[in-house]
């Protein structure tokens, strides 16, 4: 018998941490089909998003989907992004969080006719910060 995945419950329980900590929560995602996301800001086959509380409005994190509203361009969409293409959450300001791998992708996307910042509430607000050192300190779950 195979084991539920524990990844929905870190992916929530990070979000969770971030919130509690006054940090902005991000996931970066492998766009496949099933990935209800706004096309233009995907960038080789990726998106990152901000799930924070002020980027979001009806957000549901299960253990399937991550769904919730977003404003892009001052326009709202709503997004839907399956649990199993979420390569990593973490904190803006840090780097802080975790990464996980993905199982076998499907039909990934790679558009490259997106802009450079990730996607959010708003893209007027200025791409995120990377930590002094280089890479965020994300930890890889199976």
């Amino acid at each position: 018998m195979e084991l539920p995945s524990t990844k929905p419950y870190l992916v929530r329980a990070i979000w969770e941490w971030c919130c509690d900590n006054g940090f902005t929560p991000y996931i970066a995602v492998q766009v496949d089909a099933r990935t209800i996301v706004p096309r233009e800001f995907v960038r080789d086959g990726q998106i990152v998003l901000n799930l924070g509380p002020d980027a979001t409005n009806k957000l549901q994190m299960g253990n399937d989907f991550v769904e919730f509203q977003a404003r892009f361009g001052g326009v709202a969409r709503e997004l839907s992004v399956p649990i199993a293409q979420v390569s990593a959450i973490y904190a803006r300001e840090n780097g802080a969080g975790m990464a996980f791998d993905i199982d076998a992708p499907g039909a990934l996307l790679n558009d490259t006719a997106s802009p450079d910042a990730p996607a959010g509430v708003d893209q007027d607000e200025p791409p995120p910060t990377r930590p002094s050192g280089g890479r965020p300190n994300l930890q890889r779950v199976k």
